[in-house]
């Protein structure tokens, strides 16, 4: 059973930054993509940005600020986030997808808190 352990969420004032990370228990081999997610209260679960070999996609609200990133030797992905905004302010979960062994499916991590406030 594969998992996924992210880190890095904190309390930031606006304007400040952070960069999340998500540790995967097996290698990035048949992966079709990673992506982080966040949910805020009262919200439903909503796309902020993936990455899919070399090529990356991110939601509206945060291109320019927000960078995904994978580095394959150490199996984690990255959400360097820049200039935040208290509409950030969320649980960030990362995703990964695949078709095949070890990562078939749809995989979550348990979620990181990201609050952006004075």
């Amino acid at each position: 059973q594969v998992q996924l352990v992210e880190s890095g969420g904190a309390l930031v004032q606006p304007g400040g930054s952070l960069r999340l990370s998500c540790a995967a228990s097996a290698r990035f081999f048949n992966v079709d993509t990673m992506g982080w997610y966040r949910q805020a209260p009262g919200k439903e679960r909503e796309l902020v940005a993936t990455i899919s070999g070399s090529s990356t996609n991110y939601a509206d609200s945060v291109k320019g600020r927000f960078t995904i990133s994978r580095d394959n030797a150490k199996n984690t992905v990255y959400l360097q986030m820049n200039s935040l905004k208290p509409e950030d302010t969320a649980v960030y979960y990362c995703n990964i997808r695949g078709r095949s062994w070890p990562w078939r499916g749809d995989h979550w991590g348990q979620g990181t808190q990201v609050t952006v406030s004075p």
